[in-house]
């Protein structure tokens, strides 16, 4: 009797286990997109949030969420990562599959609501490493997978960032950058927010990685949204030249 008990049992966990959301492991979705956000210690409160809210916005734009509907799955699932120092890395959104404008409005919804988690130096390379094991346990697939990084600085921490970057890539993950420029650089941050050559070309030469990878340019915090826009737009709709995406929205 006591047999038949832990059978009936086990049948019964495993229809739990096949009627629970879990189960859609493996759906597919047109893009896996890692939105990695600076939140280091230049990126001041006005600044992180101007960022949020950018990424709140662009999310559910119409041009992106236009974007999103041109794949033959009609949805791309996206996780967002607030990172600094080379221990500071949070998953502030796990993901999440967008692929409707209410769905784009809840993700940047609870984007606005959760705090700041931290504020320390600045580890592209940790945030970089950190994103690509995410892909590993994503409940859905997609043979495009993208680390979108935005920063306003370079690498000061952790390991170094060419390497991160060429570890990615091996593994078929494309990195793009949006690089946020600073024009008053808080007091001896100069070197760290515009290095030797320019923050973009720095962003070009050792953070993004990948056949198709590209940089978009924030002339400032104030024009993080419009930029966030055109490079989802570029990255969704697999433009060949992200200049197609540089129009207004």
């Amino acid at each position: 009797m006591a047999r038949v008990l832990r059978y009936v049992v086990a049948l019964f966990a495993l229809a739990l286990i096949v009627q629970s959301p879990a189960v859609r492991a493996g759906e597919p979705v047109d893009l896996l997109l890692v939105l990695a956000a600076d939140v280091s210690r230049s990126v001041d409160e006005a600044k992180f949030h101007v960022q949020r809210e950018g990424y709140a916005a662009a999310i559910a734009h119409p041009r992106v969420l236009d974007a999103i509907a041109t794949g033959p799955h009609r949805r791309i699932a996206v996780c967002y990562v607030e990172w600094s120092g080379a221990d500071s890395q949070k998953v502030v959104i796990d993901w999440t599959v967008i692929g409707d404008p209410a769905a784009a409005r809840r993700f940047g919804d609870q984007l606005i609501e959760i705090p700041r988690p931290f504020a320390d130096r600045t580890s592209i390379s940790a945030a970089i490493d950190f994103a690509a094991q995410l892909f590993d346990r994503a409940p859905y697939t997609s043979n495009r997978r993208i680390i979108d990084v935005s920063g306003d600085g370079n690498n000061n921490a952790g390991r170094s960032v060419a390497e991160a970057r060429d570890d990615a890539v091996a593994r078929g993950i494309t990195i793009n950058g949006l690089v946020i420029l600073t024009e008053n650089p808080p007091l001896g941050m100069s070197e760290h927010t515009n290095p030797p050559g320019g923050l973009e070309t720095y962003y070009r030469d050792s953070v993004i990685g990948g056949p198709t990878a590209f940089v978009i340019v924030a002339e400032n915090f104030n024009a993080f949204d419009t930029a966030i826009i055109r490079k989802m737009v570029a990255e969704i709709a697999k433009l060949s030249d992200p200049q197609q995406a540089m129009r207004k929205p």
